[in-house]
């Protein structure tokens, strides 16, 4: 089965047709992990898990939302960890560009989840823009069993050393715009069972979708996309990618 490793079904995009979405989800027969970015998003991607047998959660609070946290964010979410359909902690990380949260919570909220996961054995999933090197710094310091770099957009050097602690790589629609020449390369490149395959919906939809509101049943067109990049076939990529789903999130086969 094709996995989509981070979407935001929970997002107010999907307000007026969630229900008809994920029918066509359950259709094309694609595994969906929906992550949270606060803590209600983080509830509302359990309540979608323990709803629907092909979706699984990931809980946990955005950089975005890091200086909104209150001061029992932690024990929330252990909580709602709690859920065997809850997989990982995330969507977590460290967001320079938009500077929404100041610098310091960034860090401390990060690591303050990184922490929770480690106690919990769960694997967590990174947002990194902008903050290469406070992130790697960070996950050295931290040490986390395992994780995931989401909507990875940094060097395959870094890359490498990513895998030095664990981590796995998605790539999503990005990698399917003719300017996305680094996204590209790394995607081609990377040891084949640390891919990964994603849409951040409902953002960043593949071409000739780009702009659109983009959803799970997309998955197949990044798919495609990645086997021309690595010349291998689309089947490949399914396997590989189903593989190192199971492998990263702790899965039965």
């Amino acid at each position: 089965m094709f996995v989509d490793v981070h979407a935001h079904l929970d997002d107010e995009a999907f307000d007026g047709d969630r229900q008809e979405v994920l029918a066509k989800i359950k259709e094309a027969g694609i595994i969906v992990v929906n992550a949270g970015s606060d803590i209600a998003s983080s509830r509302f991607s359990v309540k979608l898990a323990q709803e629907y047998d092909f979706i699984y959660a990931c809980v946990g609070v955005h950089p975005h939302e890091a200086q909104k946290v209150e001061q029992n964010y932690i024990n929330e979410l252990e909580e709602l960890a709690d859920n065997p359909k809850v997989i990982g902690i995330g969507e977590i990380g460290l967001d320079y560009y938009y500077d929404i949260s100041e610098r310091n919570i960034q860090q401390r909220v990060f690591e303050e989840q990184i922490e929770l996961a480690k106690s919990l054995n769960l694997p967590i999933v990174v947002h990194n823009r902008e903050a290469h090197k406070d992130t790697a710094e960070i996950l050295k310091k931290t040490l986390p069993a395992k994780g995931l770099m989401h909507c990875y957009s940094g060097s395959l050097e870094m890359a490498q050393e990513f895998i030095q602690l664990g981590f796995y790589f998605s790539f999503g629609g990005v990698i399917t715009f003719k300017n996305a020449k680094k996204p590209k390369e790394v995607a081609s490149k990377l040891s084949l069972d640390r891919i990964l395959l994603e849409t951040d919906c409902p953002y960043l939809s593949p071409e000739p979708y780009r702009g659109k509101r983009n959803d799970p049943t997309r998955i197949p067109i990044i798919a495609e996309q990645m086997a021309n990049l690595r010349e291998i076939s689309v089947e490949e990529v399914r396997a590989a990618t189903y593989s190192n789903f199971n492998r990263l999130f702790n899965l039965p086969y």
